[in-house]
């Protein structure tokens, strides 16, 4: 994710002369005076064309590349927030500080763009404005942190200060990767960063289009650590190499399962998931929610794991129930003794004993999704003694890595958020990078990089 980039110029004359090459190309580009008119002071010392080097956005920062620099980055501040708008969860905020943080201390004028919500293009509504998110940020970073409205054609903010601008998603031709919005966005800047690795399989104008023609484009701190990461997780695995999949339909992950199944040595399924591998193995589930058209499917996962020697560890005990409620009347029950107007909710003790030993003994583990309904307490059991032998996995010497929504709240849940060798900060780019999936956000700073 290192990009070439050309060191400072000395020589005042050059730097004005470059200037005024970067203003012919952007009117070339059909960008016109965009964002210059008001910031030209500080476009100074833009990069040289020779002495090629590769840096990372901290080099470039400790060498004082950054210094009088524009510098724009893009981070996921999309947090979730309650009815009376209080952000409840400020996991992805306190996630993005260091870059910004990075970037005013080495002297940048740094703009940080962020998206919230799905809001209309073209609109901003009280609910889709950020200006609740740049007050705690300002907080999180010890000094001021204004909103800028209408901010594509330009932008003012001086070296040392730093300014949230508004809702990316709301501007026309965001989502859709809008070329004269792109470049709008890179006209901006001296320097792009990515920071946002949650919308990194995103192919939008503020995660690709930007990235293609600002003058740098490189990867924050946090993406940066998002990608390495996964690969020490998956292609550079130690192994064993446990991965657990959970969620209610196989539909959803049946791309990550058949991904994974050519990698790790214990594929470890639950939830609805489990409960189609269930039928593939010719056990009764009860009224239990499953995808039976998805049973073929399951065994095709199961032959490819069979081929390598590798296995998808099946339950001997489950813990039932006849309603779908914290309240219900449950039981442990053995794997083949479950009654058709029961439901499985969770894994039985001897199962989750043996999981546990399978993740006690990996050398990477790999977690997305809980074995069962662990927001409700007789159903929690499973999630929560898998979630201590991760961490005594963790404790041991293992890699592991926690993402997705329901995979994040168990891990604070039980309490081992400090023993989890990193916990991802990415939803869907977490599971299509699973997938096998190339992030286009990932791409193009690869493209950069290379030219």
């Amino acid at each position: 994710f290192d990009h070439v980039v050309r060191p400072c110029v000395g020589a005042e004359a050059e730097q004005d002369a470059r200037l005024g090459q970067r203003q012919h190309r952007a009117d070339a580009d059909g960008v016109g005076h965009v964002g210059l008119g008001v910031v030209d002071d500080h476009r100074v010392g833009v990069f040289d064309e020779f002495n090629f080097r590769r840096v990372h956005m901290d080099t470039m920062a400790k060498d004082g590349l950054l210094a009088g620099k524009r510098v724009l980055i893009r981070s996921d501040l999309n947090a979730p927030h309650d009815e009376n708008g209080r952000i409840t969860n400020e996991t992805r905020l306190v996630a993005s500080v260091p870059a910004i943080r990075t970037a005013l201390d080495a002297g940048a004028a740094v703009m940080v763009m962020s998206h919230l919500g799905r809001p209309t293009e073209g609109t901003v509504t009280p609910a889709d404005s950020l200006a609740g998110v740049a007050r705690r940020m300002g907080e999180l970073l010890g000094c001021d942190m204004p909103l800028v409205a209408d901010w594509v054609d330009g932008v003012k903010v001086e070296p040392g200060h730093v300014v949230m601008l508004e809702n990316c998603r709301c501007n026309v031709g965001e989502k859709k990767c809008n070329d004269e919005l792109s470049k709008k966005y890179a006209a901006l800047c001296d320097v792009y960063v990515n920071d946002a690795f949650g919308t990194a399989h995103r192919a939008q104008a503020s995660t690709v289009g930007v990235a293609r023609y600002a003058d740098v484009a490189c990867a924050g701190p946090l993406m940066a650590a998002e990608i390495d990461a996964l690969t020490k997780s998956v292609e550079e695995a130690r192994h064993p190499l446990a991965a657990i999949v959970g969620g209610s339909k196989v539909s959803t992950k049946l791309t990550i399962l058949s991904n994974l199944a050519e990698k790790v040595d214990r594929l470890i399924v639950g939830g609805g998931i489990l409960n189609t591998f269930l039928l593939a193995a010719g056990k009764p589930i009860g009224k239990s929610l499953a995808e039976p058209e998805l049973v073929d499917e399951c065994r095709k996962v199961l032959a490819v794991l069979a081929a390598k020697g590798a296995s998808l560890p099946m339950p001997v005990d489950v813990v039932v129930a006849k309603a779908f409620s914290a309240d219900a009347e449950h039981r442990v029950a053995d794997v083949d003794d479950v009654a058709e107007d029961e439901m499985i909710l969770d894994v039985g003790p001897k199962t989750a004993a043996i999981l546990a030993d399978i993740l006690k003994s990996a050398g990477t583990i790999v977690w997305n999704g809980p074995v069962g309904v662990f927001e409700m307490a007789p159903y929690a059991e499973g999630t929560r003694v898998m979630a201590d032998a991760i961490a005594e996995a963790t404790d041991k010497g293992a890699f592991s890595i926690a993402g997705g929504g329901d995979t994040v709240s168990a891990v604070h849940q039980f309490g081992i958020a400090d023993r989890v060798s990193y916990i991802s900060t990415g939803g869907g780019a977490f599971l299509e990078f699973l997938e096998g999936k190339k992030l286009p956000a990932v791409a193009v700073l690869e493209e950069r990089a290379a030219q």
